[in-house]
């Protein structure tokens, strides 16, 4: 039976990564707020170290290895963004790390890993199962295995993000949290559920990579093909076994947008917030424009969970 994490261990993972971690800022935009009859309050993980969330929830967990662990060093797959974290938090604990990233990951995010001091091993998503590589790269090295969400670490890291939100604006009726593995959300949940227990809480998917929306209304775990789609933090197939616990308990729903959507609301951002954030990142904010939620006169948490975005990309999406 799995122990899950509990909104203790997101406060001692804050007290954890409290002289690490950004407290990053709380936003508002007037024209929003006007668009939408909603006051919108947008947690800009965007400006966090690494450039996203996943710093908070990788520095928790790597803090917390054993001598032998750090010697050995770890292990973990990622598209970008945790790649990055683990990368970052690994040089500055002193502990060698090694990352799968997919061919196809921005190549930003591939130097940033790289520029950590990480090794990076370059897979293909489409053809290779990237949790069987790394477990055989992590038996074979006897490296510890950091997966990007499933790990109780993780999750309580993630979920300071939202608890910071909480705590500068107080209680909310409305939680949006972009959802990949789930990490993000089901720790946004715990914050949410112990901070403002009448917020209603989403997760948001690409449309094309609806796996949390299915596994939610089913009841069970629904495995996909890696979707294609720009939010390429989104690209993963499956909820872990500890997220998909917390959000089937603690999360109202999951909503999907197109990448038409994201692209929107990058665009928005850009133009009226000054703010570079990348497609994953915009899920909530997309849906909070189009997926039909009755925000008007509501106070609306919108997290906006990573700004790696590659400067060309950002370009060809904004400008085709």
């Amino acid at each position: 039976m799995l122990t899950l994490p509990t909104y203790d261990d997101v406060v001692a993972a804050a007290a954890r990564i409290g002289n690490q971690a950004h407290r990053t800022p709380v936003m508002r935009s007037r024209t929003a707020d006007q668009q939408l009859g909603a006051s919108l309050f947008f947690k800009c993980e965007n400006f966090q170290r690494m450039g996203a969330f996943k710093f908070r929830g990788a520095f928790n967990a790597l803090s917390q290895f054993s001598a032998a662990q750090r010697q050995a060093g770890v292990i973990t797959f990622s598209s970008g963004n945790h790649a990055q974290a683990i990368a970052l938090s690994a040089r500055l604990l002193g502990i060698p790390a090694t990352i799968l990233m997919p061919l196809d990951a921005p190549q930003t995010k591939i130097d940033a890993t790289r520029g950590y001091g990480a090794e990076v091993i370059l897979f293909d998503r489409f053809k290779s199962d990237r949790e069987a590589l790394t477990a055989d790269l992590a038996a074979r090295r006897g490296l510890s295995l950091i997966p990007p969400y499933d790990h109780p670490d993780v999750i309580a890291g993630q979920g300071t993000a939202a608890r910071e939100l909480l705590e500068e604006v107080s209680e909310l009726d409305f939680l949006l949290v972009p959802l990949g593995g789930g990490g993000l959300l089901a720790g946004s949940a715990l914050a949410a559920r112990a901070l403002s227990p009448n917020c209603k809480v989403y997760g948001v998917e690409p449309a094309a990579g609806n796996d949390g929306q299915q596994s939610l209304r089913s009841g069970s775990i629904v495995h996909i093909e890696t979707p294609r789609t720009i939010a390429d933090g989104a690209q993963t197939q499956h909820l872990g076994e500890y997220t998909f616990a917390i959000i089937r308990r603690d999360v109202d729903d999951v909503l999907t947008v197109g990448d038409p959507e994201l692209v929107e609301a990058m665009r928005f951002l850009a133009e009226r917030m000054k703010m570079l954030v990348e497609p994953t990142g915009c899920l909530g904010f997309a849906a909070a424009r189009h997926a039909g939620l009755a925000l008007a006169g509501k106070r609306v948490g919108v997290i906006l969970s990573g700004g790696n975005v590659d400067l060309r990309r950002f370009g060809e999406l904004l400008f085709p």
